[in-house]
Parts: structure tokens; C-alpha cells; sequence
């Protein structure tokens, strides 16, 4: 970290752990991931609109922290009992924590990225510091643009307290009401705004200012014939989660269009509130939002920092990352993809290969090669404009079969999902939506074609990322495509499981959740319990009792382990006669850290790898169909090698993790993205050349 780093370690923090002491809270766990990402917005020898993404990253993650992941902790506060009190404490401390790490990004706000700013030319002025030349800027913008949208909602006897939509910013106006009129006026700031307005982009640098100081300036203009007493910020999160009962469900399109509905209807969660609101107004709103006071947060503003990342769309490329040179895998990207294929498994690493050369081509070939048969394809989440549907939808055009597994519930990508269910439907592809109460989260393709020799074969794609070619260019994936016929008849067999609604299915080499998959990494796990036993797990997420437990006793028995873990970790590691050989860093950078890579063995001839899809947590292993593979051909074994050595060699973006739940910036420069960008061109050019 830079010389400007504020250190997210807390020493009178003490990280809530379980009853029995073995593990660390699941939500503190998350919560200190964020710490770690704010922590980015801090460093100094960051570029400087790569640090301000950081500090809107910060905003994001933690939103979807409390519309998702503190809900079920706040219900089980609320049970009574030991366990309601239990549980209200380790809420009570997570929110402390939170407000914590809250002032902390506001202090490097106005302390650091605000001034480093004005010293590259980019000002963020308020209505206050603007000449009168830029005044008038301002009032004609907010003639044009924003007044023809802004909607007063007042509040009195006639007018009940208006619905507080999910995270929609609010001006808290109060009249003076001594003609009788309503006090209180809620004005929403509608979403279709920018929340930075550019008055000025000359030779003198950049002028903005944030849209509610405008609307703030001229709210007079708003109530003609009533005094503006004063008005003051607010913001609401709600309950965003969801569960789609089985028993219950008749169409789960529409039932799962009707969640998306009421999403926004949630309770309310978290009332953010701008420093210097009258208390009298702060109480006024939290009664009608029917929220504590412990569930007020008050900050200096501005509220939801997580818009500050528009200001990565600034032209000012030196302030920023140098874009990362993606390589295209030659043996993928040809028009001999199937052929290619034939001779090899391949493994391609996303973002340092590029999605486009490999997985993208894969299904583009497939839809329009006239020896395909079928093409079968499992979607979670991907882009806007995705050429992986369109290319399922030419398939089918082509009268190809050509099925498409949609997961509706996908978290916040429900109604994009519902869009390419129906437009798929529409074209002719048969649109199934897997199982009501698991979510598919598999990412998984088959492509089965009539070969030159007149044999039919099936082609295979495995990977740890979804098939969205926007995210491929920061989310770090890995993918296999093979021709082995026990592992694309495995696949075929997952999607005919998937499309007849069966659940046996016990595949020969892909493990599958629930049925396969969590047993199996047990006893991958338990083969390692001895002295000279090795593991190495790189994931998204540990958080499985079963799993956890079966390190420990790995650990125990004198196994040396290590875990890279992005986010959630509730392993203890360190801790005397329990965890004592398991070590967990974590990899913070601005190329996503997201696929699940895990090696139990040391012999890289008998060690076993996989790569997949799933976590090692409830939801992965219990709740959702997913699917991993073994990785056999020597050469690509010793890529994961290559891959897990870098990550666990890497200093200039890692953490570890002590066993009282703190986290500690590792010192160093080594960088593993870049050592791997460097090594996916090495690879690049060795293969152009055979």
C-alpha cells in the first residue's frame, strides 16, 4: 500500500465468531472483504480513477451486503430468546463495523481523492464556490434536464408518507408551515440523472458538481408561494432477498417475475442520512420507515459514494490502469476449432486470453457450422447484448437443436434473464429454466456435430465464469474445452437431468451438487489427513461446516494447507491444535480473482485438480446444481501449478489472515496478474510458432 494508506485494521474490533469458537461469522467475514477493497481507494500508488473505483466498489459491494446478506441475520434477531440475542449482537457489531469502515471511505473521500482531483484539473465544486458564469450553467441545465423530471411528494394529512424506493436518492425538503401547507417534502432524484454535471472542460480543467447541489440550489422553484426552510439528503436500503417456494409454484416465470416486482417493496434495512439533519427530521423518518435508530447511518456525505465511479469515464487515460493486451488462443480462435479440439483438451484463463478468441468462437462456430447437430448451454448471467444468445438463436434458425438453460433466479439479473428467456423462446430455442428451489449455476456447454471422419462427437466446455463477454474482460476464469467422451457424455447426461427434471444423476468424472460433489471434495479433502499431505483451494467463498471441519482435521493430522480466498472465509487458520498448518490469503485487485481452482496432493502426477463452478459453501454444495471437472493432461495440470504458485507467491496484492479475523497487507512487489498476463503472451507467441 501507498504512503496514503489508512490501515482498515481496527484493534478494538474483535471479529464475531461462532459459539464454539472454530469458525469466524460468515457476514463480519464479507464485511472485511469490503474492508479490503476500501482499502484499494486508499492506496497511493494506484492510479488515481483506479482508487476512486475502488471507493465506488467499496459503496456497491456493501449495498448488496445489506439488502442480502444481513437480512437473514436481522429475522433471526428478531426470534426472541437466546438465540434472537445472540444473533442481535453479532448484528449489532457487524453495524459497528460498518460504520467504521463508512467513515473511513468518506475520510479518504474528502481527504484524498477529492483534493488529488483538483490537482489533475478535475474540480468538484459546490453551489457555493461557483462563479456566476457557471451559476447560470447550471440553471440552464437544471431547466432543461432536471426540472421536467423532479416530482414533489409532500407529506400531511392528505398525503401519506410516500414509498422510499430501493437505494433511490431523496431531497428531505421542510417548508415552513405557518400558512397551513405540508411541512415535509420528499423529492426524489430520479435514476435517469447523472449524478456529476460537467459545466466547463477548457484549458483551466474540469468543472463538476454533484446533480442534488443544483436541484438543492433552485428548490424555491419547486414550491412557488412557500418558504424553503432547509433541506437535507437521504437514502433507503431494502430487503432484497427472495425464496421461491417449491410447493407453491405454478409458472416460475411469472412467480419470479412477481418477486422482481416486489423487490423494490422490501422492508427497509438501512437509513442513510447526510451529517446535520435535524434530529427531530432523522426520528420523522425512521418511524416511517419503521427502523430503529441503530439502523440510522450518518455521514458527511455525499451520499452512495458508489456513483463517484462516473468519473472513470473521464478521458484522462493517465490516470488510469494501462488496458490490459488480452491474447487470442490461436488453437481456439481458427475456423479449426473442432479440429483443434480433437487433437487436445485446452485450458484458457479469462481476461489474459481472451473470451472472444475462445469461448465466444466455440459457440459461434457451433451455430454456424453445418455439421453441428445441437448445442446445448446453461445461462446465468451475461452481457446486454450477448453474442453467445445471439449465436443459440442463429443455431436455431439454422434448425439446429438448440437448448438454453436460463437461471431466472439470479440474483438482480432476474428480469435481464426473464428478456433472453423470452427472446430465445421467441427464435426457436428450447428454453428451460431448471429446477424451482436450486439455483443452476453450472457453466457448462455441449456441442454435439457430424465429423469429416462421419462419426458423431460431442464437444465440451467447462468453466468458472459465466458466459457474459463483459465481465470476461476483468473477472479472472478459467475454462476447459475437451473431446474426452466420458466427460461430454457426463455433460450430456447433466443437461438431459436438467431438462427432464431428474436428480440421480451420478456422472462417471464430472462432480455435480448436490448429488456428487460435496462428498467427494470431503474425501478429497480427508485423503490429504496425514504428515506430508498437501492442499491448495483457491475460491470465492469457504463458509461449509462439513468442509471446514474436514481441514481442520486435515490440518490436525499434519497436512500443510493453503487457501486463497477472495471474500468470505470462515476458516480460523493459525490457531494452535486446531488449524495450525492452514494458511488463507487473499487476492484484492482490480482484475476480479473468481475462479475455483483445488489441488489435494503434492505429486503433480497423482495430485487431484479441479476446476469449476462452486464454492466451498451451503448455497454450492447443497442448493445448486454445479458442476467441476478434473483436469488430467499433464500440461494443463502444471498451468493450475503455475496459476497457484503466482497467486501464492503474489505480494503486491495480497492479504493474509490471522486466526483473530484480522487481515494484513503483504509487503512486496511481486504481481501475480501481471506475471500472468506476461506468461498468457509468452504462450501466445510459443504457440503461433508451432
Amino acid at each position: 500500500m501507498g504512503s496514503a494508506d489508512i490501515s482498515i485494521v481496527d484493534k478494538s474490533y474483535e471479529h464475531p465468531l461462532t459459539d464454539d469458537g472454530r469458525q469466524f461469522l460468515r457476514a463480519a467475514s464479507e464485511l472485511e472483504y469490503h474492508a479490503r477493497v476500501l482499502a484499494g481507494a486508499a492506496d497511493s500508488s494506484q492510479p488515481l480513477l483506479e482508487r476512486i473505483r475502488f471507493c465506488s466498489f467499496f459503496t456497491l459491494l456493501t449495498d448488496e451486503f445489506f439488502r442480502v446478506r444481513l437480512v437473514g441475520l436481522k429475522e433471526k434477531s428478531r426470534l426472541g430468546g437466546p438465540a434472537g440475542a445472540v444473533a442481535g449482537e453479532r448484528l449489532a457489531t457487524v453495524r459497528e463495523r460498518f460504520r467504521h469502515l463508512a467513515a473511513r471511505q468518506h475520510g479518504i473521500w474528502w481527504n484524498e481523492l477529492r483534493p488529488a482531483l483538483a490537482e489533475e484539473g478535475i474540480e468538484l465544486a459546490g453551489w457555493h464556490e461557483l462563479d456566476k458564469r457557471d451559476r447560470a450553467a447550471a440553471t440552464d441545465y437544471f431547466r432543461e434536464r432536471i426540472y421536467p423530471l423532479l416530482t414533489p411528494l409532500a407529506v400531511g394529512p392528505a398525503h401519506p408518507f410516500p414509498f422510499i424506493s430501493d437505494l433511490s436518492l431523496s431531497v428531505g425538503v421542510r417548508l415552513d408551515g405557518s400558512d397551513g401547507g405540508p411541512e415535509f417534502v420528499r423529492v426524489k432524484i430520479p435514476e435517469s440523472l447523472r449524478r456529476f454535471i460537467e459545466l466547463r472542460n477548457d484549458a483551466d480543467g474540469i468543472l463538476l458538481i454533484r446533480v442534488e447541489e443544483v436541484i438543492g440550489a433552485h428548490l424555491p422553484s419547486l414550491f412557488p408561494g412557500r418558504k424553503v426552510r432547509d433541506h437535507h439528503m437521504f437514502r433507503v436500503t431494502r430487503d432484497a432477498d427472495y425464496e421461491v417456494d417449491a410447493v407453491d409454484v405454478e409458472d416460475l416465470l411469472e412467480t419470479v417475475s412477481m418477486e422482481v416486482r416486489d423487490r423494490q417493496f422490501g422492508d427497509a434495512m438501512r437509513l442513510e442520512v447526510a451529517e446535520g439533519m435535524p434530529s427531530e427530521l432523522v426520528e420523522f423518518l425512521a418511524k416511517q420507515l419503521d427502523l430503529s435508530l441503530d439502523e440510522v447511518l450518518s455521514s458527511p456525505g455525499p451520499l452512495n459514494l458508489g456513483e463517484v465511479g462516473e468519473l472513470y469515464a473521464l478521458d484522462r487515460p493517465e490516470l488510469k490502469r494501462p488496458a490490459l493486451q488480452t491474447v487470442d488462443v490461436e488453437a481456439l480462435s481458427s475456423e479449426d476449432v473442432f479440429a483443434n479440439m480433437r487433437k487436445r483438451d485446452h485450458l484458457v484463463q479469462h481476461p489474459y486470453e481472451s473470451f472472444a478468441s475462445s469461448t465466444q468462437n466455440f459457440i459461434d462456430r457451433a451455430a454456424d457450422d453445418d455439421r453441428v447437430l445441437a448445442i446445448k448451454q446453461t445461462l446465468y448471467r451475461t452481457s446486454g447484448e450477448s453474442p453467445v444468445v445471439n449465436a443459440m438463436i442463429r443455431a436455431a434458425q439454422r434448425g439446429k437443436q438448440a437448448v438454453m438453460l436460463v437461471e431466472l433466479k439470479a440474483r438482480f439479473d432476474e428480469e435481464a434473464n426473464i428478456g433472453w428467456a423470452e427472446k430465445l423462446g421467441a427464435a426457436g430455442v428450447h428454453v428451460v429454466f431448471g429446477f424451482v428451489e436450486l439455483k443452476t449455476h453450472t457453466k457448462t456447454a455441449v456441442v454435439v456435430r457430424e465429423d469429416e471422419d462421419g462419426q458423431v462427437r460431442s464437444y465440451g466446455h467447462i468453466g468458472t465464469g459465466n458466459y457474459n463477454p463483459s465481465t470476461a474482460r476483468f473477472y479472472e476464469d478459467l475454462a476447459l474445452f475437451t473431446t474426452d467422451p466420458v466427460i461430454t457424455n457426463d455433460l450430456l447426461r447433466l443437461f438431459n437431468m436438467l431438462t427432464g427434471h431428474t436428480k440421480g444423476l451420478e456422472p462417471e468424472r464430472l462432480l455435480i451438487a448436490p448429488t456428487t460433489l460435496r462428498p467427494r471434495l470431503v474425501e478429497l479433502i480427508k485423503s490429504q489427513a496425514h504428515p506430508g499431505g498437501r492442499i491448495v483451494v483457491k475460491v470465492n467463498h469457504i463458509a461449509h461446516d462439513e468442509a471446514v471441519e474436514a481441514l481442520y482435521e486435515a490440518s490436525q493430522a499434519g497436512a500443510s494447507i493453503d487457501l486463497i480466498v477472495r471474500t468470505t472465509c470462515t476458516v480460523r487458520p493459525g490457531v494452535k491444535g486446531m488449524s495450525k498448518n492452514i494458511r488463507v490469503k487473499s487476492v484484492v485487485a482490480p482484475i476480479l480473482e473468481h475462479s475455483r481452482i483445488y489441488k489435494f496432493g503434492d505429486d503433480p502426477e497423482e495430485a487431484s485438480y479441479l476446476i469449476g463452478s462452486a464454492d466451498m459453501m451451503v448455497r454450492n454444495l447443497d442448493n445448486r446444481v454445479e458442476a467441476v471437472v478434473p483436469i488430467d493432461q499433464p500440461d494443463l495440470r502444471q498451468r493450475l501449478d503455475e496459476v497457484l504458485d503466482e497467486l501464492l507467491a503474489d505480494e503486491a496484492l495480497s492479504w493474509t489472515l490471522d486466526s483473530d479475523g484480522r487481515w494484513h497487507k503483504v509487503a512486496g512487489d511481486r504481481n501475480a496478474q501481471d506475471n500472468l498476463a506476461a506468461a498468457a503472451k509468452a504462450r501466445n507467441r510459443v504457440t503461433s510458432h508451432d
